[in-house]
């Protein structure tokens, strides 16, 4: 197993691709903290319910962790949620919202979690970007698309910081992939089939990811084959920035 005595962190642990991330880590021999709005359920594993943008939430959880496991060794920032709409449509409190999640939250656990992996000699951290972030073809979704745009570059910026305490930190940026916030995302459009069959034909592959081929992605970045690997902004996405 490639994970195995390994402790895991990862939000967004309930459903869609941080769940798939934690079964496929639990796979690998990983302990497991998982984090959510509403407690994820794995057996095994320490559960936190709780909204990734509270400054309070990710010392606990980190702090309860360590309690529980005597180390830290893996972090994955998977909690997100979109908005939909242009930017001339958007609201500041949607705005701020969408921003608190996804970017205020992925920050929040990284400064949680570095002080530890460095202390203990090292750790891997995967924050959760999107392929929208690194081409054209989103439609209708500034806030998401700003927000995963801004993990990019505190991935790579942060990589940097602090590749000298041996800490590796990398970014998944899938396509669309077949989860809850994708399928909340095309039932806000006008024609809600029309905007599914759009981007799926805009994957050069021709359909949508599946949330086990971004765990076996998640998998490989935070596993020690990676171990010459950071600041990469690795998409998994059909072809979408390749088209």
């Amino acid at each position: 197993m490639r994970l195995e005595g390994k402790v895991a962190l990862i939000t967004g642990a309930a459903s869609g691709i941080g769940q798939a991330i934690a079964e496929r880590f639990d796979r690998e021999g990983a302990k497991l903290a998982l984090v959510d709005l509403a407690a994820a359920s794995l057996a095994g594993a320490r559960s936190f319910a709780g909204d990734v943008s509270d400054p309070a939430l990710a010392p606990q959880v980190v702090a309860e962790t360590m309690r529980a496991f005597g180390r830290l060794d893996i972090l994955v920032t998977a909690a997100g949620i979109s908005m939909p709409g242009p930017l001339t449509h958007t609201s500041p409190a949607d705005w701020d919202k969408v921003f608190a999640v996804n970017v205020r939250g992925t920050y929040l656990f990284m400064q949680a979690a570095i002080p530890v992996m460095a202390q203990q000699g090292g750790g891997a951290i995967l924050t959760v970007a999107s392929q929208l972030a690194l081409s054209g073809g989103g439609r209708g979704g500034a806030a998401y698309i700003a927000s995963k745009g801004a993990i990019v570059s505190l991935t790579r910026t942060a990589a940097v910081d602090h590749a000298g305490q041996g800490i590796r930190i990398n970014s998944l940026a899938p396509g669309a992939t077949e989860t809850p916030l994708l399928e909340r995302g095309f039932s806000r459009q006008p024609d809600p089939a029309a905007a599914r069959e759009r981007s799926r034909q805009r994957h050069a592959m021709g359909r949508f990811g599946r949330v086990e081929e971004m765990a076996a992605a998640a998998l490989y970045l935070v596993s020690d084959e990676a171990s010459f690997t950071t600041g990469v902004i690795l998409p998994v996405d059909g072809g979408w920035t390749a088209a």
